[in-house]
């Protein structure tokens, strides 16, 4: 099902998501079903539960690699990622963002270039990664949505 996104201004988006504790269940699949199915929509590449009104540290990302939003970039596979935690970043780079949230907006925002992470995926099992380039800009936006952040907060228009 396609979700609504919260406004701009709905405090959800301005508080630090609550962890989930609760995994292969009904209600976590259909959740994350939704939010790709949402995201997808929208056209876009990475989607915070918090964006659809939902208070919980999951995030999807999805990219195709084919798009001209970030040419040469790798495909990213449908990922879900749950209570993530960037565990350490290298190197800066600045690059164009937009947001379901902030609609018709775009900002350039500084980002690490490689960054390291740990999460759980939907049986609650330990994960660990490396991202880089588009793929790590899209994890660290997502993580920044669980955490009350606004990327509009941290750009130069």
């Amino acid at each position: 099902m396609i979700r609504a996104f919260l406004p701009p201004d709905a405090p959800l988006l301005r508080k630090v998501s609550a962890q989930v504790d609760k995994f292969s269940n009904g209600e976590l699949r259909t959740l994350v079903d939704d939010m790709f199915e949402t995201m997808r929509d929208g056209n876009g590449v990475g989607l915070a539960a918090p964006q659809i009104g939902v208070d919980a540290r999951i995030i999807v990302i999805e990219f195709s690699g084919n798009e001209e939003r970030a040419p040469g970039e790798s495909p990213v596979p449908p990922t879900v990622l749950i209570n993530p935690v960037i565990t350490s970043g290298v190197g800066r780079t600045e690059g164009r963002e937009g947001c379901f949230s902030v609609p018709g907006k775009i900002g350039i925002v500084p980002r690490y270039a490689t960054i390291e992470y740990t999460a759980q995926d939907m049986d609650g099992l330990n994960v660990r990664g490396k991202a880089e380039g588009f793929h790590a800009r899209i994890i660290q936006h997502e993580v920044d949505h669980l955490n009350g952040i606004l990327y509009i907060l941290d750009t130069r228009q």
